[in-house]
């Protein structure tokens, strides 16, 4: 599985407003609410519940806020920069500034696990996170992504 089999590229933020966890995640539910026909705030509660449940800045300012959604056809995914960083309440206690979202169907727990774990593999390299926080827009944000992606 390949990450830019569920991310495209009209669901890359370059440039997130959000000073909060919440408004940042309303951010990226946005363009897949859009490009799928879902109510945006279906998107947003979906993330909101899972961080009820701990955060998922997982520290070297990523995040990878996900959750299950009833009546999704497929796995689907957005990304978000940062250039100030948030209070993401990451393990590190450090400020979050790449955000990776995935939305599941309520029934793919195989699927949703691989797109998470492969998410996690390629943002644990520092140089492709440097990368990604020096990249001129969403287009060369896409394009290294699918880059780093392709060498797993």
């Amino acid at each position: 599985m390949k990450i830019v089999e569920f991310l495209q590229p009209a669901a890359v933020v370059d440039d997130l407003a959000g000073t909060s966890g919440p408004a940042v995640l309303g951010e990226l539910a946005r363009p897949l609410a859009e490009a799928h026909g879902i109510e945006p705030q279906r998107l947003l509660e979906t993330l909101l519940e899972r961080e009820k449940l701990g955060s998922t800045g997982i520290g070297d300012g990523v995040a990878i806020p996900h959750g299950k959604v009833p009546g999704l056809p497929a796995l689907m995914a957005s990304f978000g920069r940062s250039r100030r960083g948030v209070d993401f309440k990451a393990i590190d206690g450090k400020p979050t500034y790449l955000f990776f979202t995935l939305f599941a169907p309520e029934n793919s727990a195989g699927a949703h696990l691989k797109a998470l774990a492969r998410i996690s593999r390629i943002f644990k390299n520092p140089a492709f996170r440097d990368s990604i926080m020096k990249a001129a827009d969403a287009a060369e944000i896409f394009r290294l992504i699918e880059t780093e992606d392709a060498k797993y």
